[in-house]
Parts: structure tokens; C-alpha cells; sequence
């Protein structure tokens, strides 16, 4: 009899726990850099590059999540979850990794608007080279990542409204399972 590679317990995992509050964390810092580089941070020297630096980081973290994701599978929803939340959930998480993995592409590809060289440079460490793409792909991405931007805000918001009312409306114990000091051990 053959086992399954796959994981499946009624909790998150620690790698996917802190995937998720480490991805969380540099998404807000970019989406604060994203949204305010041309006011409140206009003249702020870096505030780009380090924007780009740590898209590249989401975009690689997001391939860890998905790769994750697939071989540790989530918990299923609480039992008395409704159709109708389940297919929310669902459609609120694949719109995230759709997201995750569109936002830093589209930078990338904005960056690439130079004919040669680097992109730009991973915080200075080692520089990111220009993706191949012609001159009007990059526009494209361009007139797309800002709108993405606020995508990305609204599901965020509803997400942290959608955690909060399962910790202290419904109290089914969803928001601590992603909670690192409120879970159990693999």
C-alpha cells in the first residue's frame, strides 16, 4: 500500500504559519512603499529600490508557499462553516496567490523597461537582470501593477475583517490556527 506524500492535519503547519505571517508582513511594507512613494515618501532616497528588493523577495516566498501548500494541505474549514463561506474563503485565497505571484512579476517587468543590464539590485547584494520582454509588455505592466496594488489592499482588508469575526463573532477557532504561540506542534 502506497502512502500518501501528502499532509493533512486540522491545524497549520510552523512552515506555513510563518510563510504566511513573514509574506503578511513584507506585503504591507510594499504596499505602504507602493502607495505613498509619490507623496509622503517622495524624495525618500531607496524607497524604490527597496520596494523591488522585497517584491523579489515575495515572489520567491510565494513559490515556497504554493510548493508548501502542496505537500502539507490546510486544515479543513470549522464544521459549521456555511457553502456559501467556504466558497469565499477559497475564492479569497487563490485571488492572494494570484496576487502574490502577479504583483512582483508585473514590478519585474516595469523594472525591465531598460533595453539592457540589471533590472535593479537585490538590496544591494547582486543585481536582478531585465526579463526579456518587449518595451510595450512593460507598459502594460505598469498601467497593471498599480490597480493590483489595490487589490491586493482591499482583500487584505477583507481578510483581517473575515479573521476577526471568526475569533470574536463566531469563535470557531480559525484565527488561531494561524496564530504561532496558539498552535500545537506538528
Amino acid at each position: 500500500m502506497a502512502r500518501s506524500a501528502i499532509i493533512v492535519l486540522d491545524h497549520y503547519t510552523r512552515g506555513a504559519i510563518w510563510l504566511h505571517w513573514i509574506v503578511a508582513a513584507l506585503v504591507l511594507v510594499n504596499l505602504v512603499i507602493g502607495l505613498l512613494h509619490d507623496s509622503l515618501l517622495d524624495g525618500v532616497k531607496g524607497a524604490i529600490p527597496f520596494h523591488m528588493a522585497i517584491g523579489l523577495c515575495v515572489l520567491v516566498l510565494t513559490v515556497a508557499r504554493v510548493a508548501w501548500r502542496l505537500l502539507h494541505r490546510p486544515p479543513p474549514p470549522p464544521a459549521k462553516s456555511a457553502g456559501w463561506e467556504r466558497a469565499v474563503a477559497g475564492l479569497t485565497h487563490g485571488a492572494f496567490y494570484l496576487l502574490l505571484l502577479a504583483l512582483p512579476v508585473t514590478g519585474w517587468m516595469l523594472a525591465s523597461r531598460k533595453p539592457v543590464g540589471a533590472a535593479f539590485s537585490w538590496f544591494g547584494l547582486f543585481d536582478v537582470p531585465v526579463l526579456p520582454i518587449p518595451r510595450a509588455v512593460s507598459g502594460l505592466a505598469h498601467t497593471a501593477h498599480g490597480p493590483l496594488g489595490y487589490v491586493m489592499a482591499g482583500l487584505i482588508v477583507l481578510h483581517v475583517c473575515a479573521a476577526l469575526r471568526h475569533h470574536f463573532v463566531l469563535r470557531d477557532g480559525t484565527l488561531t490556527r494561524m496564530i504561532p504561540a496558539l498552535t500545537r506542534p506538528e
